[in-house]
């Protein structure tokens, strides 16, 4: 079990934990149980502190584990309590910070897997979505539900449903509200595996330290070959990819790799 304490100089939030599973894994929870974890203002500006500095960390962390706390809801989506009354300013104010948060999570170049927990409602479906990947709860539900509250997605629902269902399925969901199933989330390619109730954390720890025990260098430029690979056609990308392979070429860990395959052994990647 992951046993609490500071990663690193990066310090405690107020909204959220951030823990050292070992093994190079940091589990990283959504902590306002109370309000179904929902976003409020400070939850932005945490998990923004936290993804600006595990985006310039020396390899002390190769991959991470985002969760909610407790078994019955990842996320809620924003606090719409902390919402009502707001000025239209300060609404906006609010929303670019939970925009600066979402690209971070988005650009953040070491992986990132949801377990999805519980319920994953409109921010936090689109939060889960921006992850690399996610294993679910079978009891967990997800929604984007901001079209019934006379507002829309905004930090990629509609970039990233369609890119991973498709349009129609994304239409239904984005323009229904209503939630659909871990079971059709599966069955659609929203969710990579199915977990029973309470053992989704551990499942993706699991997977977590399997990827930080590769070459860290391999893992980001892998992530990143994935993420602007795709937005190019496919001719261009190829040779994005070339060149992502080329930077590894001189790196120890390459060097490592090889030497250990040959020696029967397994490898210790640095990172360099």
């Amino acid at each position: 079990m992951p046993t609490e304490g500071s990663l690193g100089d990066i310090g405690t939030f107020s909204t959220i934990k951030i823990e050292s599973v070992g093994d190079s894994v940091a589990l990283v929870t959504l902590n306002r149980p109370e309000v179904a974890n929902a976003f409020n203002t400070q939850m932005g500006q945490d998990l923004l502190d936290v993804w600006t500095h595990l985006t310039e960390a020396d390899h002390e962390v190769r991959c991470v584990v985002l969760t909610g706390a407790g078994t019955q809801v990842f996320c809620a989506g924003a606090d719409l309590k902390e919402r009502n009354g707001m000025s239209v300013h300060q609404w906006q104010r609010q929303h670019e910070l939970f925009e600066r948060m979402a690209c971070a999570l988005t650009e953040l170049p070491v992986p990132v897997i949801a377990a999805v927990n519980g319920h994953a409602y409109a921010g936090g479906f689109e939060t889960a979505m921006s992850c690399d990947f996610m294993f679910a709860s079978r009891l967990a539900r997800f929604a984007l539900t901001e079209v019934t509250l006379g507002i829309m997605p905004g930090i990629g629902g509609t970039q990233n449903l369609p890119r991973a269902i498709g349009d129609r399925r994304a239409r239904e969901i984005l323009l229904t509200g209503s939630p659909i199933s871990a079971e059709k989330a599966f069955a659609w390619g929203l969710v990579n595996e199915i977990c029973e109730p309470g053992e989704v954390v551990q499942h993706a720890i699991a997977v977590a330290r399997r990827i930080a025990g590769n070459a860290p260098l391999s893992v980001r430029q892998i992530k990143k070959s994935v993420r602007y690979g795709r937005e190019m056609d496919l001719r261009t990308a190829f040779r994005f990819e070339v060149e992502a392979y080329n930077h590894l070429i001189h790196t120890e860990d390459r060097i490592e790799g090889i030497l250990a395959f040959n020696e029967r052994r397994k490898p210790v990647f640095m990172g360099r």
